[in-house]
């Protein structure tokens, strides 16, 4: 059998960067029942309404949607269940240092395939006002046009 080697994106939380201050980013593994890996590798989740928690130690997954099999039996699992996250203790020791702070928050911002094993980028993020959304907006759309105007000055198309 040919192993799996690089990267496949399965799911990604768009949304998570337009509503949070991504502060530090951390790639974590992932415990999954076998029709949870299957469902996955069909190319189906949604990290909409995720985000993770420390409990007793250790790093939990909440919220993501994971559907179910379709060839799937009896065994399958449900859809929104809590999925445990693996990581290192002095790692879970310096997310949970970072998240006793009030406004800040664990966000699944990727779900994806790396060498066949599945893994989940989770943010350490804080929570942007809506002004805060409008000038980064606003910062986007300026940098946008500055380039666009460089670059049609170097193609030569100046009027």
């Amino acid at each position: 059998m040919v192993k799996e080697v690089g990267r496949k994106l399965i799911a990604q939380n768009k949304k998570a960067r337009h509503d949070f201050a991504i502060e530090d980013v951390y790639e974590c593994g992932i415990v999954l029942t076998g029709t949870e890996v299957k469902s996955l590798r069909a190319g189906r989740a949604s990290l909409i309404d995720g985000f993770a928690m420390i409990e007793n130690g250790e790093l939990w997954l909440h919220g993501v949607h994971i559907p179910e099999y379709t060839e799937g039996t009896w065994t399958n699992h449900t859809p929104r269940r809590k999925r445990k996250l693996l990581v290192n203790k002095i790692e879970i020791r310096k997310i949970a240092a970072r998240t006793k702070d009030s406004g800040i928050t664990l966000v699944p911002l990727q779900l994806y395939f790396k060498d066949g094993k599945a893994k989940v980028e989770v943010a350490i993020a804080k929570g942007k006002k809506a002004h805060d959304k409008r000038s980064t907006l606003m910062e986007q759309q300026a940098t946008r046009e500055v380039n666009r105007e460089l670059s049609r000055r170097q193609s030569g198309k100046d009027s």
